[in-house]
């Protein structure tokens, strides 16, 4: 389907991430704040946007406990540690790990409604630096210890009374037929596929390095994401399920991770006037949800509320970036894309997560759907244009999904 463009479309002028960091590893100590001004500081350098002209920024983040650290608000800490001016607009949202794509719809939404002109959408994450709670200290406690709560354990959803994600995501694989061997294999795709884009320096234009001074010596510079490994079919089928899902390993779910991303738009007819090539147009940008045990299906109902709105359909996507939360949730989303056709269901297979995904390039939670973003544009580009679509799930099966023109 072909679409005229206009000087009313909303468009990305510049996108730009951390690398991703492993759990425990060298970015562990760096507060997630910190990690977001070294994104915000460089989307609008590359685009030569001054802080000034910058009229809203939306900010997710996910990790609760870790956020505390600096008593939350992390929009506002980090839009004045990244100078921009004290009258810039902030917010900060958690919708799990679809934050900072409800970001980007909260950006194009005040776009629309021409409350701002020019807007950023962030995430930022640190879970190696999420903290133990100990309850009952703030009115002490008479006897005996006080009870210690790991914030990451399950992400606390046992605590309300839900299953844990990957539980839910392992026993809805399988009744989608999506078995633990199908998810094995796709976790070393992602691994291969990440790898090769690695060589190619796919990820090169995305990326800015985070510099770490040291007490001693020279600073530790980040280049490149940290989790990527080489693996086998037969390493992960040794693996223990985890959380009581009869799935999910360590291996076909993403790391822990850290990192950050931002994204920043406009209209075309702007974006004209400050003489700025778009990476992508945004056709269009929905939530969704579903039965919380519905989680590893929520991107494709996304995705198909996204098509409905753009009016196209899943024919006319070129590529598909589907969130590797877990294996299972693109390879369950995608069959039911394909609508039980097994010919198509291998044909969006292969457009999807074609730069490798989340379980070898990690899962900062709250950033990772920027980062969906902008591998997307960015490939889209270098094959030429076209339709696609970003799609990832949420604690709880909510679901976020954006369709891009380039």
């Amino acid at each position: 389907m072909e679409r005229k463009e206009s000087m009313d479309d909303i468009v990305i002028v510049s996108a730009v991430r951390t690398p991703f960091g492993q759990y425990g590893g060298v970015m562990r100590d760096i507060p997630s704040i910190d990690l977001a001004v070294i994104v915000m500081k460089e989307v609008i350098r590359r685009a030569g946007v001054k802080p000034e002209e910058v009229d809203e920024i939306n900010y997710g983040s996910v990790i609760l406990a870790e956020l505390a650290l600096e008593t939350d608000v992390p929009a506002r800490q980090a839009s004045l540690i990244a100078g921009f001016p004290p009258e810039n607009i902030s917010l900060t949202m958690d919708k799990a790990c679809c934050s900072s794509m409800t970001a980007l719809r909260m950006c194009v939404r005040a776009i629309k409604l021409q409350e701002a002109q020019i807007s950023m959408a962030v995430g930022s994450e640190n879970m190696s630096r999420t903290p133990h709670l100990v309850t009952g200290m703030r009115w002490g406690t008479r006897l005996g210890p006080g009870t210690m709560i790991d914030c990451l354990f399950e992400l606390g959803y046992t605590r309300k009374g839900f299953n844990p994600v990957a539980k839910d995501a392992g026993e809805v694989a399988i009744e989608h037929g999506v078995t633990r061997a199908m998810q094995d294999a796709w976790a070393v795709r992602s691994q291969e596929l990440c790898a090769k884009a690695y060589r190619e320096e796919k990820f090169k234009e995305e990326m800015i390095p985070v510099t770490i001074p040291q007490k001693k010596g020279n600073p530790i510079v980040i280049l490149m994401d940290e989790s990527p490994r080489e693996t086998s079919i037969e390493a992960l089928a040794k693996l223990k399920t985890v959380y009581g899902s009869p799935t999910v390993t360590a291996g076909n779910a993403p790391p822990l991770s850290s990192g950050s991303s931002a994204v920043l738009i406009m209209t075309r007819k702007i974006a004209a006037e400050k003489g700025l090539k778009p990476l992508a147009t945004i056709i269009s940008s929905v939530p969704a949800a579903t039965d919380p045990r519905g989680i590893a299906t929520i991107p494709a109902y996304s995705i198909q509320k996204a098509l409905k709105v753009a009016g196209i359909t899943i024919d006319d996507i070129s590529l598909i970036e589907i969130n590797e939360a877990f294996a299972a949730m693109p390879l369950v989303s995608t069959k039911i894309l394909a609508g039980g056709n097994d010919k198509k269901w291998k044909e969006l297979q292969d457009k999807t997560n074609v730069n490798g995904g989340a379980i070898a390039i990690g899962h900062p939670v709250g950033a990772t759907a920027g980062r969906l973003i902008m591998t997307l544009a960015h490939e889209l580009r270098r094959r030429g244009g076209g339709y696609g679509v970003a799609s990832i799930c949420g604690g709880l099966a909510q679901g976020e999904a954006v369709i891009l023109k380039v």
